[in-house]
């Protein structure tokens, strides 16, 4: 796997939700994260108290905001309970106010994605909400729910998830020593908000948030777990979250002598091109290239759907590896050994032929005709120069062992 080097980013953000969001003032903590990464990150926010989606669908700050079309990404907190409840009253008073937001934000860009915040269970369940519906009277069973429905939403309206309430989760099982929560058991402490922080910089941003800043009130070695862990459970399962236009370039290089396998991992990658640096191109998910010769060569991997495109230039070490037969892709030159000579054969008149070796020495032939053979060599590399009637030059390196 040749390793993929991410350069910094600038986004534009909207965060449509309520008081979930505006403790500690999560958009800020969002920002600062990047900021500590070289990227930047413009905000704004509409975050009235225990608001829902179908509020929002009909709240004219909220309108007007998405209006305004200019967001890379929109995020969409809903108000903490109602996601968590029946799968039915969820269908009911839920889902069509989020598909709502999601058409009206693609109306006004079609490139906007939109990406929904999945929080967290109550830290005892829900009490008021218990007799109900029981499935929710515990922390387990509500953060089910949640999980649950935040992901239809995202895979119904095509848009992304940002897992909070699985790091949530995660961070829990893990030390429960750390309290993710306000004194009330249902708003996030700022370890809470800090976790969702590092999980919205993975989820926009997809990079890992390892490194990233701490605010100076928390402890760093506890700090560094909630990064690791916000990292993980967004980038080792992406194709779970983004559902949406979102793009996410990855591939991978397969050496095999001189021949090397490209292949795109990419999620949503759109048409996918590939230079591989010796000025030759190629198209397509998966594609094969021959190089021509030992060394390094810088390839570019581009891939581009509707509405981002992304590139990236890696280097490859393609290592020399003996040889016993080459053929010139662009003519139907052959070069071959066979019992300690080398031999020529091509479609093209030759002219002369010249073989070195590895310590310099040369042996120089004039050629008539389209074969030539040498004479018997010792075991060795040898390096093969062919020039043609009409002036072509073909270049080889073959192998004669013992």
């Amino acid at each position: 796997m040749i390793p993929v080097f991410v350069q910094a980013q600038q986004k534009r953000v909207l965060f449509i939700g309520n008081s979930y969001t505006s403790y500690n003032n999560l958009p800020n903590l969002v920002k600062s994260v990047a900021l500590s990464f070289g990227d930047s990150l413009i905000v704004d926010s509409n975050v009235p108290g225990g608001y829902t989606f179908q509020q929002h669908s009909g709240n004219a700050t909220t309108l007007q905001k998405i209006a305004q079309g200019n967001w890379d990404y929109v995020i969409l907190q809903a108000q903490s309970q109602e996601p968590s409840f029946s799968p039915a009253q969820v269908a009911a008073q839920t889902y069509p106010y989020a598909k709502n937001l999601c058409d009206s934000i693609r109306f006004y860009n079609p490139c906007t994605e939109p990406v929904f915040y999945m929080t967290w269970g109550r830290k005892n369940g829900d009490a008021s909400n218990c007799a109900a519906y029981p499935v929710i009277c515990t922390y387990e069973g509500m953060q089910m729910r949640l999980r649950q429905s935040y992901l239809e939403m995202g895979d119904d309206n095509n848009a992304t998830v940002a897992p909070i309430g699985v790091a949530w989760k995660k961070v829990r099982d893990t030390d429960s020593t750390i309290n993710l929560y306000n004194a009330d058991g249902s708003h996030p402490s700022l370890w809470g908000s800090y976790l969702a922080a590092c999980v919205f910089y993975s989820t926009l941003f997809n990079k890992n948030c390892q490194g990233a800043w701490i605010p100076a009130s928390l402890n760093a070695d506890t700090a560094q777990l909630i990064q690791s862990i916000a990292s993980s459970v967004v980038l080792d399962s992406l194709p779970k979250w983004y559902l949406g236009n979102l793009q996410v370039p990855a591939f991978s290089a397969t050496v095999n002598g001189y021949t090397v396998t490209f292949t795109d991992n990419s999620i949503n990658p759109g048409a996918v091109s590939w230079e591989f640096g010796d000025g030759n191109n190629g198209e397509g998910a998966s594609i094969q290239h021959t190089y021509a010769d030992s060394g390094w060569y810088s390839f570019t991997h581009t891939i581009t759907n509707a509405c981002f495109s992304d590139s990236n230039t890696e280097s490859i070490y393609i290592a020399y590896s003996p040889q016993t037969a080459l053929t010139h892709p662009d003519t139907q030159t052959q070069l071959f050994v066979r019992n300690h000579q080398i031999f020529v054969q091509s479609d093209i008149a030759l002219h002369h032929v010249m073989i070195t070796d590895l310590a310099g020495r040369q042996q120089f032939c004039i050629v008539s005709g389209h074969s030539w053979q040498s004479s018997e060599l010792h075991p060795g590399v040898y390096l093969v120069q062919l020039t043609t009637a009409d002036g072509s030059h073909i270049t080889g390196k073959l192998y004669i062992g013992n």
